[in-house]
């Protein structure tokens, strides 16, 4: 048997091959992170054991970086040990006194936990699985780029006609999108003819807004503080713009998160309030629930597991939850926690029971959460839909 420690890099991988009795090998060498540097490395291993299953390789979970080696490996018929980067920095900190962080030192502390940890695998997640956490993690950073873009809105609009915000609902709804894309200040607005100002907001607004919002906006504008830039009106126009292709993208993104999780006929979606999006973060995530030999795991894996202060004859009693694992896990079962709250008799019973406690709302919805990861747990490995409770 030979234990193989990897340690990612953006261009570059740092390798080390120990033995039976932490015996090195090979000492740390460094292959490219190209095709030529995985089949440097496959040929170092083969010079020592040729058996892939004689072979244990372990490596960092660094995000994309290693994602492509992982799928070499794979291909090669290894099954590489994905590594959380916390446990891997405290096995280094565990073995030495001394503050040393290198590339090099760390190859080797991986190569040693492979040793310590025999029993220790990582199986590959289904390919459906891998496409969900690519949609919604893309489909994350797009809201997010969508809020930013929201704030400067909001922004430009202060300086602009800030009396708006005082006639309309939002200002993120079609109807005042529509408006300044054609009007984009106070200026063009009163020049506007008025037939045509209710027309673009009765369109818009699918006949909320009429001839009355029209008068009523036209007058505001004619008072207006707001600058007449047309630099800035330039800004809020192309904002706006931005805006609606990020809004059109997001439901592209929707559609295919939607078709994927229908094909998997996952258990979530009979839990009333969660949606294809927020059962396809919570599959995304999870990945293998085989993985989790308890709830308490998986709970501890959505880093919603309380963290413990004991010394002596004290122990802390408000400690706030550990908030090490998953964050999109973690904020996809609070989501849903909310929801099913609503929906759920049994479900709402816990939370006013929380509530009547006198405990915080956000620690009533944590404790909700952690019941709402029992029965997802539950349902997951048994493949059971949902089922209130009298």
């Amino acid at each position: 048997m030979i234990y193989v420690g990897i340690d990612i890099a953006k261009s570059k991988h740092d390798c080390c091959i120990m033995g039976i009795g932490a015996v090195i090998l090979k000492d740390v060498f460094t292959i490219q992170n190209s095709s030529d540097g995985f089949s440097m490395l496959l040929e170092c291993i083969r010079c020592f054991e040729q058996d892939t299953s004689a072979v244990r390789i372990g490596l960092e979970s660094t995000g994309h970086y290693s994602l492509n080696l992982i799928s070499f490996l794979r291909r090669s018929g290894f099954q590489p040990v994905i590594f959380n980067p916390l446990s891997v920095n405290l096995f280094r900190k565990a073995q030495t006194l001394r503050k040393t962080k290198t590339d090099k030192v760390d190859a080797r502390f991986i190569a040693a936990m492979l040793l310590s940890r025999p029993d220790e695998v990582t199986m590959p997640v289904p390919q459906y699985i891998a496409e969900l956490k690519t949609l919604t993690r893309s489909r994350y950073r797009l809201i997010r780029y969508r809020s930013r873009l929201k704030i400067s809105l909001s922004r430009l609009l202060d300086i602009i006609f800030p009396e708006l915000a005082s006639v309309v609902w939002s200002n993120n709804q079609k109807s005042v999108y529509a408006l300044l894309l054609e009007f984009p200040n106070p200026q063009t607005i009163t020049g506007c003819h008025l037939t045509k100002l209710t027309n673009i907001l009765r369109q818009a607004s699918h006949g909320k807004y009429g001839r009355e919002k029209a008068l009523q906006i036209r007058d505001l504008a004619s008072c207006s503080i707001g600058s007449n830039s047309p630099a800035l009106a330039f800004e809020l126009q192309q904002t706006i713009r931005l805006i609606l292709s990020v809004q059109s993208e997001i439901i592209l993104l929707d559609k295919q998160i939607r078709s994927i999780v229908e094909e998997s006929h996952t258990p979530l979606l009979s839990i009333p309030g969660i949606s294809y999006t927020l059962a396809a973060i919570i599959i995304a995530e999870i990945g293998d629930i085989s993985c989790f030999s308890t709830p308490a795991k998986l709970l501890a894996f959505a880093g919603m597991d309380p963290s413990t202060s004991q010394s002596g004859r004290y122990t802390a009693s408000n400690t706030p939850m550990v908030k090490r694992g998953s964050s999109y896990l973690r904020w996809a079962i609070l989501q849903a926690a909310r929801l099913v709250s609503m929906r759920d008799a049994t479900f709402r019973q816990f939370m006013l029971k929380k509530r009547a406690e006198g405990k915080h709302h956000f620690v009533v919805m944590s404790h909700v959460g952690k019941k709402l990861i029992r029965v997802i747990f539950h349902m997951l490995q048994t493949g059971q839909a949902f089922s209130p409770q009298n």
